[in-house]
Order: C-alpha cells, then structure tokens, then sequence
C-alpha cells in the first residue's frame, strides 16, 4: 500500500540530513539507495539489484550501480563527479538489455545531487540532496502512485463532438426532446461506430445514408426504421 505524500516528503528530509556529509561511493553507496527506497515505502530488495552484470558493446562485463529492470536504471558516482559522465556511462549499458528490461527512467548521483532522466517524456529533473522533499513528485513511480497525462484532444475528435453538436440542435429543431433525443443520439452513434468498426459491413450505414436518401433528409425518417428496425424502430 502506497504512503502518503506528507510521510514520503518526512522521510526525505530525515533522509537528506542523514546524508548531508557522505561521499564515499564505494562505502556507503548501497546504504544510501537502501535507504532512498525507504523513503517512499518500498524495500529495496523488492524490485532493484545492486552491480547487475551487463555484457557491454567490446564484449567486456559491465556492472550497473542498481537496476529495477524495465524501471530504473541507476548509476552512482562519488560527490564531486561528472553527473554527465554518470549518464552516459549509464546508456552505455542499454545494449546489453533486453528490450523488456529496459528503464523508463535513469538516475545519477553524487550524494550531493541527484538528476533523473525521463526516457519517455524526454525530461531531466536536476535537485540537491537538500531538496529532495521538493522533488517525491518525480518518483512516483517508486512509491506506487501513477501520474495520469492529459494531452490536448485530437482535431478529428474535436471536430466530431461539433458535428455531433449541430446534429443534436438540427434534431431538437424538428421535434426530438428529452429521453427521445437522447436515445436517438445514442443509436446514432452506435451505427457510426458500428460502420468504422465492422460490426456492420464496412461503411453499409454511411453509404446507406449518402446513397439512399434525399440531399435534404427529408425522407431519412422512414427508409431508415425501416431498414434497420431494431435500432430506429
């Protein structure tokens, strides 16, 4: 069970304090992700490995710092160090991977600084150890909590909800009202999806619609219960 935000952004400034002064790599390196973990409810040993072997592009072994296969790839160096040369060090490893282990993210650190790499959205994130309570947001995915993406709505779908729009005020107009339009509406909408869908035969109501009826619909009424009854009847 996922831990609130409040416990989680505690967690982390007892965490950066615990760490303020660490920067030997090889030492305390394990200690600090262990610890990290801990800081958004989850046991390390759960879901990531320390030094996972990686045979690399000359053929030679690598070892990855800690790996949460198809998660997380984690490289860590001593304070002071190249976080630029940590990441790629990092993406040097990625050939050795199976597509399915792969990480969605990457994240380098010196104890002192911590910059994560969103490889789906194409972002970094760059913090010092300090401000980690500020940052739990970005590691959501540790603690279990999934951040949902609102992107704007394809121009074909905006541009069918105004169609679908003029039809309902073309329908009020000739006399639908209430629960009657509502349910005509919906019908419709069934057969479109119907015909794009192959529920029906490919385009039959559309060419139905095109081919059979007057320009105005004056006669679409009639031919339409008749032809298909147990939608319009």
């Amino acid at each position: 069970m996922a831990i609130s935000w409040n416990e989680i952004k505690h967690r982390a400034m007892e965490f950066s304090r615990e760490w303020a002064d660490e920067s030997r790599e090889q030492a305390e390196a394990k200690s600090f992700w262990d610890g990290f973990f801990h800081v958004f409810g989850i046991s390390r040993r759960r879901v990531a490995g320390f030094e996972e072997p990686v045979k690399k592009l000359d053929d030679n072994y690598g070892f990855i710092d800690l790996f949460w296969k198809g998660t997380l790839l984690v490289e860590h160096k001593s304070r002071g160090k190249s976080l630029d040369k940590a990441y790629s060090q990092a993406l040097g490893y990625f050939e050795g991977l199976k597509d399915r282990e792969l990480p969605k993210y990457v994240l380098v650190s010196d104890f002192a600084r911590f910059r994560l790499y969103n490889l789906d959205d194409k972002t970094q994130h760059e913090f010092a150890l300090a401000k980690l309570h500020e940052h739990v947001n970005l590691f959501g995915f540790i603690a279990g909590y999934t951040q949902k993406k609102y992107k704007d709505e394809e121009p074909v779908n905006i541009t069918a909800a105004e169609k679908m729009g003029k039809l309902h005020d073309g329908l009020l107009q000739s006399g639908y009202i209430g629960h009657q339009l509502e349910v005509l509406l919906m019908r419709l909408l069934f057969c479109l999806f119907a015909d794009d869908t192959a529920i029906f035969d490919k385009n039959i109501f559309t060419d139905y619609i095109r081919d059979k009826t007057n320009e105005d619909g004056s006669d679409l009424g009639g031919p339409v219960n008749k032809n298909y009854p147990l939608i319009f009847g």
